[in-house]
């Protein structure tokens, strides 16, 4: 049985960069070519989940570079059109190679034999009251013997400027938020590794970040029951739209969505009438 509709971290991002672009990825559901970068993501994630499966004493950097050819070989079985995301050989070598080196710095950054994760790509979900239902799933979680919980997630892109990162802020304390309605205890440590140039983004989440989170996803979610009522998603131009796989049905690049009725918008977002 499908799941019920929820709003992720993911899917929140997208309607902040582009009402249009969620549209069409959340209700039409219209396919996407996969990108080398999202595979490279999935592929380095895969990887890293793999490792803690193995004995705290195997858990070396031998062994994820080692693992990154067969993981590869069980994606295209998977999806053999992640075949084409490559020219030719080289091109898939060099690919390859670019997730050897995040995992490298993985190495740089943490000692995976003494972690023990309590749990590893973690799904949560939790009905907000009066809201939305919210989803996500988390990279890696940690319980110390004291009952404190932190919470990591793995980026293969760099750190961001100090200026920015709102993004990965918003998804850390969505997922706080999460485990403390869920689990009654506020996580005490969330940090973002980012494996392109081994920064580490470490958040210590308050009364007032989870106030403010709650604050932004219901304001956010307003936003989203009102497009979903006008049954209007109007794109936003911005210098994101030149990585965009759905320019062929945006507007502003010449192209038309496909007809979208209020009741078909609410319904694919499990929203009352």
């Amino acid at each position: 049985m499908p799941r019920p509709p929820a709003l992720s971290p993911s899917r929140a991002s997208d309607f902040r960069q582009c009402p249009l672009m969620f549209r069409l990825r959340t209700i039409d559901r219209i396919p996407e070519p996969p990108s080398a970068a999202a595979t490279l993501g999935t592929l380095v994630h895969a990887v890293l989940e793999d490792l803690f499966e193995l004995p705290a004493s195997e858990r070396t950097e031998t062994a994820a570079l080692g693992a990154v050819a067969p993981r590869w070989q069980r994606m295209l079985e998977r999806d053999p059109a992640l075949a084409d995301l490559h020219e030719d050989d080289a091109a898939l070598a060099s690919w390859l190679e670019d997730a050897r080196g995040r995992l490298r710095t993985y190495f740089t950054m943490e000692n995976p034999t003494r972690l023990e994760p309590s749990g590893r790509e973690q799904f949560v979900e939790l009905q907000l009251p009066d809201g939305p239902l919210l989803r996500g799933i988390i990279d890696r979680v940690e319980t110390a013997p004291d009952g404190s919980v932190r919470l990591s997630d793995y980026k293969t892109g760099k750190t961001p400027h100090p200026r920015y990162g709102t993004k990965e802020r918003f998804q850390m304390h969505f997922y706080a938020l999460l485990i403390e309605r869920l689990q009654g205890r506020r996580p005490a440590l969330l940090q973002l590794l980012f494996l392109k140039d081994g920064g580490t983004l470490v958040l210590r989440p308050s009364d007032e970040d989870i106030a403010n989170v709650e604050s932004e996803i219901r304001d956010l979610w307003r936003e989203i029951t009102a497009c979903a009522r006008a049954a209007d998603f109007a794109p936003q131009r911005s210098r994101l739209c030149d990585w965009c796989s759905f320019q062929a049905w945006c507007p502003e690049f010449g192209g038309t969505p496909p007809e979208l009725t209020a009741e078909r918008a609410m319904g694919a977002l499990g929203i009352g009438v």
